[in-house]
């Protein structure tokens, strides 16, 4: 048989189903994968319920259901000052996974170069390279993940044609300052580029941190294609709806390329997310003093456990150093044996990079559950680490 595709036959199954697999077949928690174990609001969840039987199930059209988008862009508006045209700079999509696939697909030519961050989520460079680009990647250093200005200005030539800019950041915690977002706003102009912003957990900042959408910046407008997911900001991520936000000038690419891809998503989802957007003040303000709270709960659990952890801005999760428990194995290795052993599941950060010389001596622990699910993922951690201990010393003895 001839070859298939080489660069999907290269691509391994994804960390978060690897370990979500492993922690199913060892009855494990699974602080792995970032979605919650409880459900969204009521009345969003009734809303898209009444949908479904009101006998509009036939295609919605192609760049998302009128109220949806009306409700994105109100929701530019009240959130960030931003005027934006429903009807022609909005595109709904299953998934943000699938917007920043189009929105990759919108701009990038084969040879073009699109700059990456490390760690970064893990689809975004096989997209880049199925699309036939050149990513070049700038990496931030733990623990405080500031942007290396000099290296980022070094990525940027002739042949850049876009960064791919993920705030709050998954795996790291982080989100961008305005003094940084407008170091980058500043390559984009002077090279004449574009931005896919990657912004699904707007609305899950901590710590007095708000997001600020780099479109928002002087002559970011048209150059920008602002990313969002309500599976983040309702916690109803088997949903797949995202949304799309960008000039007029690239929503028609934008919307050419989530035709090729999905053509269309649920109407009845859309109409109850459309609720949701709607929803006053008080629900984001809520579900980010929640997790927070969750944060807070979670990260101090493992400190007090010995794990170096590292701050967290916003988004669903807390990275930790694993080295001052003493276990000499790499990230794999640990949270392969945090999973079998102590029946809790982490994600390797080596995951969220590219190249071999990743730092190896980190785990991702997702917040976003129960209280009671937190508390017994750290009592099984500690028994873990105690079992340890005691064998330690009896091999010692």
């Amino acid at each position: 048989m001839k070859p298939q595709n080489n660069l999907l036959s290269a691509t391994g199954t994804t960390i978060f189903t690897v370990m979500s697999a492993l922690a199913v077949e060892h009855g494990a928690i699974n602080l792995g994968q970032g979605f919650p174990d409880y459900d969204g609001p009521e009345d969003v969840i009734e809303a898209a319920a009444a949908a479904l039987k009101d006998g509009r199930n036939q295609y919605p059209p192609m760049s998302g259901h009128p109220d949806l988008r009306q409700a994105v862009a109100a929701h530019n508006r009240r959130f960030y000052g931003l005027e934006v045209d429903a009807n022609a700079e909005v595109i709904v999509t299953s998934g943000a996974t699938e917007a920043i696939t189009a929105c990759l697909m919108a701009v990038l030519n084969p040879g073009d170069e699109c700059v990456l961050i490390e760690p970064l989520y893990d689809t975004y460079l096989p997209v880049v390279k199925l699309l036939g680009a050149i990513p070049k990647l700038v990496r931030l250093t733990p623990p405080k993940w500031e942007l290396p200005r000099a290296e980022l200005a070094a990525a940027f030539g002739p042949k850049t044609k876009a960064i791919l800019l993920n705030t709050p950041m998954n795996p790291t915690g982080k989100v961008f300052t305005n003094a940084e977002l407008a170091f980058i706003a500043d390559l984009l102009e002077r090279h004449d580029c574009y931005a896919i912003c990657d912004e699904v957990y707007e609305h899950l900042t901590f710590d007095g941190w708000k997001h600020v959408p780099l479109m928002t910046l002087p002559g970011m407008r048209e150059r920008c294609m602002r990313i969002g997911s309500a599976g983040k900001t309702f916690s109803l991520t088997g949903w797949k709806i995202g949304y799309v936000t960008c000039d007029r000038s690239l929503a028609g690419n934008v919307t050419k390329a989530h035709q090729n891809l999905t053509f269309t998503t649920a109407p009845n989802l859309q109409r109850g997310i459309a609720v949701g957007l709607a929803k006053d003040d008080s629900y984001f303000a809520g579900l980010s003093s929640s997790l927070e709270a969750k944060r807070d709960r979670l990260a101090a659990g493992l400190a007090r456990l010995g794990f170096g952890v590292l701050p967290t801005q916003g988004s669903y999760f807390v990275t930790t150093d694993f080295r001052p428990l003493g276990f000499n194995g790499d990230d794999v290795a640990f949270c392969r044996t945090l999973t079998t052993e102590a029946k809790v599941t982490a994600i390797p950060v080596t995951a969220f990079y590219a190249s071999a010389d990743a730092p190896s001596h980190y785990a991702r622990f997702a917040f976003c559950k129960g209280d009671a699910v937190l508390d017994e993922a750290l009592a099984r951690i500690e028994a873990w680490l105690a079992t340890r201990t005691g064998e330690a010393r009896a091999a010692a003895g």
